[in-house]
């Protein structure tokens, strides 16, 4: 199939424009989580989330809908268990995600189980993503964008450097709550893309790709945001081709970028050294 015959078809539309826009506020969410070692926690708030779909299925409520303020309480959670607790960031994030797996297969189980619909958010499912959840996610990653955009400064200083950051008189307490609630947002919008069980991929693979080859923190996040973006529509298109399971695609073609960066970083050094 052609590139352009494949445009035909609405569904495909819908699933590009709201995986580029997702997969932009990944993309550059990522580097922040990354440079702060906090990479993980989009793999322990995609564990919340399979609760929180759980309680939708269970109240017959949208799952997306009802995520978000559930997610975005449990960041929260995980910033006061290693502010309050003294815990590190991945025994924090650990406690957190194991009991979000864990009521949701409680929930589950009481349920006496759930139709198919919860694999199209354990796996993602892109495809049949309908107008409104396209709009949703337009509308919610915008929310984030301008977030990042109006504390950018506020974001690099305290990513490089926290306490340098506290000490030249910026609010870290308040960056780091808006960061993990940030994530808490794009970690629910990437459900439906790559599926709980691949989300953190989405944030982690764009980022490091662009670490490889970017020379500051900005061509990091516009590298970052271009690896996403082009993941998201090359995976789309060979799973549609191949008859491929989309969010793995998606994953699938992240992880190739990375080695495209990588071995391209290491040729530029063997040619000067």
């Amino acid at each position: 199939m052609d590139i352009f015959s494949f445009f035909q078809y609405e569904f495909i539309w819908r699933a590009v424009i709201s995986g580029s826009f997702i997969a932009l506020v990944c993309s550059i969410l990522g580097v922040l989580l990354v440079l702060r070692r906090l990479s993980l926690i989009g793999d322990g708030l995609a564990h919340v989330t399979f609760g929180s779909v759980a309680i939708g299925l269970l109240f017959k409520q949208h799952p997306v809908y009802l995520s978000i303020p559930i997610v975005m309480a449990s960041s929260l959670a995980i910033l006061k268990l290693t502010e309050k607790a003294k815990l590190y960031g991945d025994a924090a994030i650990g406690i957190v995600s194991s009991l979000g797996i864990a009521g949701g297969i409680i929930i589950a189980s009481v349920a006496g189980g759930f139709n198919i619909d919860i694999f199209s958010f354990l796996f993602g499912n892109i495809l049949s993503i309908s107008q409104a959840e396209v709009l949703t996610s337009i509308a919610l990653s915008i929310v984030v964008l301008l977030s990042i955009f109006f504390f950018y400064h506020e974001h690099f200083a305290t990513a490089f450097d926290e306490e340098f950051a506290k000490i030249s008189g910026i609010d870290t307490r308040k960056i780091n709550a808006i960061l993990v609630l940030l994530t808490g947002i794009t970690v629910v919008l990437a459900m439906k893309i790559v599926g709980i069980m691949l989300t953190s991929s989405l944030l982690i693979l764009p980022s490091v790709t662009a670490l490889q080859i970017a020379r500051s923190f900005k061509s990091t996040m516009v590298v970052s945001s271009i690896c996403g973006i082009v993941s998201v529509i090359i995976g789309i298109y060979a799973s549609f081709v191949m008859n491929l399971p989309t969010g793995a695609t998606i994953v699938m073609a992240n992880f190739l970028l990375f080695l495209t960066a990588y071995a391209y970083k290491n040729a530029v050094q063997r040619k000067y050294h």
